[in-house]
């Protein structure tokens, strides 16, 4: 009887293994056409009673050729999913108002020239527009009781004294005749352009602003011209309003911030309650006694590019501050108060971002889910807290944390996901050639064959403080590694030193040695792959962007035994990326003055002064409005290999910045991608 049992048993196995089989082989792969299949979950917002979760859905329009946003909300049961505006290509920021009423949101209304923030009843009827103003809305927050809005916006003094005393631009009008002639911008600040903002002149400095509901009445809260304010924070009773405050924007000089508290009235003074550090990414929280406020911390500046965000607490009214999780060495990437006081918060470890409940009079985290995924942009509202979570085979959805699980709440990427066959994703786990233990993400193809060598692609993370990690978002790295991967290639990638994730340690081992320990790291990444049998060493290929693209310059300028190579909004020399791109400041900090270290800055730009040593055919890409690493440091390396007869091309992608966002753009990456790449399939030229 027991061996008839396991016969069964055994034959019940083989019938699910067939049929999971003929599932796989009945799916088809991944290809850039799926660009326009695909729908990103964005800024999760939990209603005050806990009921809904507001968020924003992105797809592609393949027509418009454009991205198109629409604010969605989902019961927090999960069974009702509903569209509440019809996509647009500006929408984002959806809010809920105090007594959980309406949803608003920023969007360009019809025959507007600016954002403005429209208003939803969640119960039904079309959005109407709530303001009229012409300045550049940034952000804004509901106070407590749903009377008021602070909203962030750049606007000049002529503007804001128009609204104030209810003339033309109170009513919608605007100054766009005069601001289409062109004029010069003056330009004071160390910090004077931004990836997207463009140069950042002087007379528009970013204020705060109250907002009445029901008169509409638009009022200064902060006018000192001399500072940026922003990232405004309600404390509960609605009296208060912290805020961060900057010489320059977003960060100054000495690389730090104040944070400041002003009274919630026109005319009222701010006080500043201490100069912080710059984290990667700031955010204000009051407890709920409104006696402390909770903000993230940075590093010094000449650490900038290597920073784990840290949570402290300090007094409202001043003081020391202090940390609230002293022992833990990794970043904390989005936190939210709870009911009970203590913060539900996303922590990245080493290829993973997990949720944990951090108590505040302790410091003690505890993990509330385990597994290979990731998490983010945790909020939370009558008593629910609502999460993006994402793993190797499931683009970002929204989810439910409760307790120590987490529920699916939408099922945008459902259909799309069940056509497909991925790769199979594994764990790297090798040393450097110092003996330093690196990690990294392996991506096998789709039918994937044992004991057969591959073609093999790295395909570097940019940061460099980012990390590879379970997750598969849209156009992020894994991504790409799929669509390789569908072509018949391993694809990898390799959390080299001063990547995140590894603590502060690992993340600022490469401080002003650029190209040299991540050189190593990736260098034995390969060598491994090689080893174990999955890479064929004749069929290698290499890449990345930004910071990917930049060691992609540093690899094939190391070793020619890769046979094809793309370098995305890359640089290789940054003695003539300095004043160029948007990173003066961290130059001035970690590298030094070029005049006064101009050896550091010749070190450091080895693939372009010894380009001779490249024999790798390149494709290098980038957007022509790139202020973060400009395309002008692809340029110059295309040039190089072409002087040098090495085999290159240059696709320069017309108004697009860092990132690219046309769709058909996004498409053609990929597609060159695997053309360029085809060499090591076919054993051809790339295209």
């Amino acid at each position: 009887m027991k061996k008839a049992a396991g016969f069964l048993a055994a034959l019940l196995v083989y019938g699910l293994a067939q049929g999971a089989a003929a599932a796989d082989a009945a799916r088809r792969t991944l290809t850039p056409d799926d660009f326009y299949r695909m729908q990103s979950v964005s800024d999760p917002q939990v209603s005050p009673d806990g009921q809904w979760v507001a968020y924003l859905v992105t797809t592609n329009d393949r027509d418009a050729d454009e991205s198109r946003t629409a604010v969605w909300m989902v019961s927090w049961d999960g069974r009702q999913q509903i569209p509440l505006t019809n996509p647009a290509h500006d929408t984002e920021a959806p809010r809920w108002s105090g007594d959980g009423r309406y949803v608003s949101f920023l969007s360009l209304p019809a025959g507007a020239d600016k954002d403005q923030i429209l208003l939803l009843d969640r119960r039904g009827g079309e959005a109407r527009t709530l303001t009229h103003v012409s300045g550049d809305i940034e952000g804004y927050e509901w106070s407590p009781d749903g009377k008021r809005l602070v909203i962030v916006m750049e606007q000049s003094a002529t503007d804001v004294a128009k609204q104030a005393g209810g003339g033309d631009a109170a009513k919608g009008g605007s100054d766009s005749g005069k601001d289409a002639i062109p004029k010069p911008i003056v330009i004071e600040a160390m910090h004077f352009k931004e990836d997207k903002d463009g140069y950042l002149g002087v007379g528009r400095p970013r204020h705060l602003y109250l907002f009445d509901v029901e008169t509409r009445k638009l009022e200064p809260l902060t006018s000192d011209a001399a500072f940026n304010d922003d990232l405004p924070a309600w404390s509960a009773d609605g009296k208060r309003i912290a805020f961060v405050r900057t010489r320059e924007r977003g960060t100054d000089v000495d690389g730090m911030q104040d944070i400041e508290v002003i009274d919630a009235q026109p005319g009222a003074a701010p006080s500043r309650v201490l100069r912080v550090y710059v984290p990667n990414q700031q955010k204000l929280m009051w407890t709920a006694d409104g006696k402390q406020i909770l903000f993230r911390q940075g590093l010094e500046p000449r650490y900038s590019q290597y920073i784990q965000d840290k949570l402290i607490l300090v007094a409202a009214a001043g003081g020391a501050p202090r940390p609230v999780t002293p022992a833990l060495d990794r970043a904390v990437t989005s936190s939210v108060f709870a009911a009970d006081g203590s913060l539900i918060a996303t922590i990245e470890d080493d290829g993973i971002v997990y949720p944990a409940r951090i108590e505040l009079r302790n410091g003690a985290v505890t993990r509330l889910a385990t597994g290979d995924f990731v998490v983010s942009d945790v909020v939370a509202g009558g008593g629910h807290a609502a999460l993006l979570y994402s793993d190797d085979r499931s683009p970002v959805e929204l989810f439910a944390l409760e307790g120590g699980s987490l529920r699916k709440l939408t099922h945008h990427t459902d259909a799309l996901m069940a056509e497909l066959q991925l790769g199979e994703v594994q764990d790297m786990r090798f040393k450097s050639r110092d003996g330093t233990a690196i990690h990294g993400l392996l991506v096998k193809p789709p039918g994937y064959a044992p004991g057969r060598r591959y073609p093999a692609v790295l395909w570097i993370h940019g940061g460099p403080d980012l990390q590879d990690q379970h997750s598969f978002s849209f156009d992020d790295y894994q991504f790409k590694r799929q669509l390789l991967a569908a072509q018949g290639v391993v694809a990898f990638g390799i959390n080299y030193r001063g990547s995140s994730g590894r603590g502060d340690a690992f993340s600022r081992a490469i401080f002003a040695d650029w190209g040299h320990k991540e050189v190593e790291d990736l260098t034995a990444g390969v060598d491994d792959l090689i080893a174990r049998g999955l890479a064929d060493p004749a069929r290698l290929g290499i890449g990345g962007w930004s910071y990917g693209g930049i060691l992609t310059d540093y690899m094939i300028a190391t070793t020619p035994r890769f046979k094809a190579a793309i370098s995305g909004a890359g640089m290789a020399n940054p003695l003539a990326s300095y004043g160029t791109d948007e990173y003066s400041i961290q130059y001035v900090h970690e590298l030094g003055a070029p005049w006064q270290n101009s050896a550091v800055y010749l070190k450091l730009a080895y693939p372009f002064l010894h380009a001779d040593r490249i024999r790798t055919p390149t494709l290098f890409m980038g957007g022509d409005r790139d202020f973060n690493v400009p395309i002008g440091g692809g340029e110059q390396m295309y040039q190089a290999l072409k002087t040098l007869g090495v085999p290159a091309q240059l696709i320069v992608y017309p108004g697009q910045y860092h990132t690219l966002t046309r769709p058909s753009f996004l498409k053609d990456r990929a597609e060159r991608m695997a053309g360029w790449y085809g060499r090591l399939v076919q054993g051809q030229p790339g295209q």
